[in-house]
């Protein structure tokens, strides 16, 4: 059976990040998004406007049945709305975890909008809190790691986009230690669900059971694929090709 990828996302109306990009990125691995919704926005492909948490309660009962009935090889995790909502994804999956404890959960810590624009109510970094301490893996951007007390035993994949230069660096670590470097050509111009397409796409690899090696490797070069491939939607920020045309 197709293995199955259960994500925590915002709706993004414009189709350009949170669950939208989820779905798209896990699909073009092969694998099946079951997508819970934890927040509703109002945003265009620059900007948000308002971000509501869905009601805690209403997040677990998304996620009931999808535990109950699909074999979940792999959660995705981007915002999560607010603590409350935090608190139900960890309790989930601490269940699933007491069943599959090798099971790997992708955090993406968005703490705003490329903007600056929050993304839910009260603080970001405190709703990530229980989230961060279960994360298999974190791909924080830079401002990201600055801001965020990020467990150190824990495994990151820090992007390097918002560095200076021609080459964006993208660095793998684990207790502190850079374990591998990725190096990729600096593309020209700014993108809408970048970091949502990377983290899904990575989570879907996972859950297709490839080791975390190869799914950074493919899951970057998937992401990087769809940037080079971006179409525009409004002027601003493009919409990564998610679903690729082989060159």
């Amino acid at each position: 059976m197709t293995p199955c990828v259960l994500v925590f996302a915002g709706l993004d109306p414009g189709g350009g990040a949170g669950l939208a990009a989820d779905i798209l990125a896990i699909a073009a691995q092969g694998a099946h998004a079951l997508p819970v919704a934890t927040a509703l926005t109002c945003q265009d492909n620059n900007r948000v406007f308002e971000a509501h948490p869905v009601d805690a309660g209403l997040v677990a009962r998304q996620a009931a049945p999808l535990v109950a009935a699909f074999d979940i090889r792999a959660f995705k995790l981007g915002i999560p709305g607010n603590a409350a909502n935090a608190a139900a994804i960890a309790a989930i999956i601490r269940d699933l975890r007491a069943r599959q404890p090798e099971l790997p959960v992708v955090l993406d810590p968005v703490l705003a909008s490329g903007h600056g624009d929050a993304l839910g109510r009260g603080s970001a970094s405190a709703a990530l809190s229980d989230l961060l301490t279960l994360a298999t893996i974190v791909l924080p951007n830079l401002p990201e790691r600055a801001a965020l007390d990020l467990p150190g035993t824990r495994q990151m994949l820090v992007t390097g986009g918002h560095a200076p230069g021609d080459t964006v660096i993208n660095r793998w670590l684990q207790d502190g230690r850079v374990l591998r470097e990725w190096r990729w050509p600096r593309l020209p111009d700014t993108y809408h669900g970048s970091g949502c397409t990377l983290a899904a796409a990575l989570a879907a690899r996972l859950a297709l059971g490839e080791s975390m090696v190869i799914a950074l490797e493919r899951a970057q070069a998937y992401t990087h694929a769809t940037l080079a491939q971006s179409f525009a939607v409004a002027p601003g920020q493009r919409i990564p090709r998610r679903l690729c045309q082989p060159h």
